[in-house]
């Protein structure tokens, strides 16, 4: 067995978004057989519907395989295709802890990204073997050598560049001896207590919790005892395995392998994504690893159109935040919509991407309010807390400083386009820190607070720069800032579920501007609708939805002037009582005006 696991590959393949890591992983499949020629598809490892329809990946697959070389041994490699875009860092952070080395694809007719660049350091800081691949190579538009220069002077690679096509295949065998030669094989022991890390966890509806492990070291065997690290339940091993990527039974798994397994858990929270498993007799005396906290940049609440759907929707998030640890939520009450949860996400398209989940694979129906960022309020107390719902926030004696969160944006993009994305950057109230000039290549470094990023920052410096400037950001720290709190009345009652905390320098154009987006969304009522934007209680912007008029004396040809007077105040009357008890209905739409607020 330990000669086995000298033949152990374990890698990710990481990449910008669109650069052709999935296409690369279908060759690999392709070459080392995992799947016969009928069987093969685009897209293997994409396993979602909505992974298929919109191209992209969304959650981290592994497959194992059997490759043989050309020195004539056989190969095991476990390979891992992550997500591309930025909203979805942390499976890429947690395949990275299951494998001895990275596979950093780089699309030859894009060339360098600025993720590509974080994601190299970050494979650099985890010690990690890198192997830089150019992809597409059988494209006109490919320019191997600038992209291989770029390479070198911008992150300083200095070993070989694989080129390939994984579209054609062409190179990929190539790439394959280059990961069995330059990637180490796993360095745990066989003999050493067990110990697996759980990397994914999803819930099947026949057979419960099935969790991802990659064993670092020791061995796990169908029937073992077994207990996660500083919890006290005891489970059994009832079922073991590989993708290949069919689902394929195996007795054990031994040191570097990675597999699923089922084991009649039942606490959600012992199979976290990090969690460390070893056995009940003989169990480990140190945990080997602390996943890093991801938190959530953007803040919105998710409700049930239907208040009967709540506890479908409760068992519901309970069971997609097992399969992504990087999304939160706790329960909330709103007067408007009822019973809901406050979530947590990376960014807007992993917040789409969650509703979206919700209403597929769990027949839901939900109405999603206004995202915002977290805000640090400092106190009279030298106390700090942090806002992450904008109707917790009320200005008050208390509150010494409002702080909003700033993030740290590295953007790669042509020369010709500089000025345009400093002006840009300006009227995101950015703060230029650091320019570097890579031949035809700018970095450049801008502070900007993450309130202007999450909405439309990205979708604007892609359409300035016609798609070829990229953009990589992180929260960086709190900055001291004038911040008002908006909200929206209807009929002078106060919308809850809907409010923001913004710049004041930009909070009057923004009460226009949404006041009149709510005002073609609203249908007209038989009574007057009064929309208004208030600012700390002061009406800023206001707007009226006339009311559908009925002649009620149309009949009245003639007679006495006394019975028009009264069919008058007969309709005065009840027009006051219906304004009275009829409410507003707020539509699912109304609340995702959010998302073109800013878009005019």
């Amino acid at each position: 067995m330990k000669n086995q696991i000298k033949k152990i590959r374990n890698f990710s393949i990481i990449a910008h978004i669109n650069h052709g890591k999935t296409t690369l992983s279908d060759r690999i499949i392709q070459i080392c057989g995992g799947l016969n020629p009928r069987e093969m598809t685009n897209q293997v490892l994409d396993t979602m519907d909505l992974e298929k329809e919109r191209g992209i990946t969304i959650k981290a697959q592994n497959v194992s395989l059997k490759y043989k070389s050309k020195n004539g041994e056989i190969y095991k490699i476990n390979l891992i295709d992550t997500p591309g875009h930025i909203d979805f860092s942390y499976e890429v952070y947690k395949s990275l802890i299951a494998c001895e080395g990275v596979i950093l694809l780089i699309d030859s007719t894009q060339g360098i990204e600025a993720q590509t660049i974080s994601n190299y350091y970050k494979a650099v800081k985890m010690n990690l073997d890198i192997i830089i691949v150019l992809n597409k190579i059988d494209l006109l538009t490919s320019n191997i050598k600038h992209v291989s220069k770029e390479i070198k002077n911008v992150i300083g690679y200095k070993k070989k560049i694989i080129n390939c096509s994984s579209k054609t295949g062409e190179g990929i065998i190539n790439l394959l001896e280059n990961i069995i030669s330059n990637i180490s094989y796993p360095k745990g022991k066989i003999e050493n207590p067990l110990q697996a890390i759980i990397i994914d966890s999803w819930f099947d509806n026949y057979r419960g919790i099935i969790s991802i492990i990659c064993i670092k070291n020791g061995i796990i065997k169908i029937g073992d005892k077994i207990i996660i690290v500083n919890k006290k339940n005891i489970y059994n091993v009832e079922d073991l395995g590989i993708f290949t990527p069919k689902k394929k039974k195996k007795n054990f798994l031994i040191c570097g392998e990675v597999g699923w397994l089922i084991y009649s858990i039942k606490n959600i929270n012992d199979a976290k994504v990090g969690n460390i498993i070893t056995s009940f007799l003989n169990p480990t005396k140190k945990n080997l690893y602390k996943f890093k906290e991801i938190k959530p940049q953007i803040y919105a609440a998710l409700f049930p159109t239907n208040t009967i759907q709540y506890k479908l929707f409760s068992n519901s998030i309970k069971k997609l935040k097992l399969n992504d640890n990087s999304f939160f939520y706790e329960p909330i009450t709103s007067s408007s919509l009822g019973l809901g949860f406050r979530c947590g996400f990376l960014g807007l398209l992993h917040l789409d991407i969650i509703k979206e989940r919700l209403e597929r694979e769990y027949n839901l129906n939900l109405i999603i309010t206004t995202p915002n960022v977290i805000y640090e309020i400092y106190t009279n107390n030298k106390k700090i807390i942090y806002i992450d719902n904008p109707n917790k926030l009320t200005f008050n004696d208390k509150i010494k400083e409002l702080r909003e969160p700033i993030a740290k944006c590295n953007i790669l993009t042509p020369k010709k386009y500089l000025g345009k994305i400093i002006k840009l950057c300006i009227q995101k109230r950015g703060i230029f820190k650091k320019i570097i000039y890579y031949n035809n290549q700018i970095y450049l470094i801008y502070e900007i607070p993450m309130s202007e990023i999450i909405i439309d920052f990205l979708n604007k410096l892609k359409s300035i720069t016609n798609g070829y400037a990229s953009l990589n950001y992180n929260f960086k720290y709190y900055k001291k800032s004038d911040l008002v709190k908006i909200n929206i009345l209807i009929n002078k009652k106060k919308i809850d579920a809907i409010s923001w905390i913004i710049h004041k320098k930009n909070s009057y154009n923004f009460c226009i501007k949404i006041v009149e987006k709510f005002k073609k969304k609203i249908p007209r009522q038989q009574f007057d609708i009064f929309i208004q934007a208030s600012i700390n209680s002061n009406i800023i912007y206001s707007s009226k939805i006339k009311q559908f008029r009925k002649n009620v004396i149309t009949k009245c040809y003639g007679g006495d002037i006394s019975r028009k007077k009264k069919l008058l105040k007969k309709q005065k009357i009840g027009k006051k009582k219906m304004k009275k008890f009829n409410n507003i209905t707020l539509t699912k739409e109304m609340f995702l005006i959010f998302y073109k607020i800013n878009n005019k």
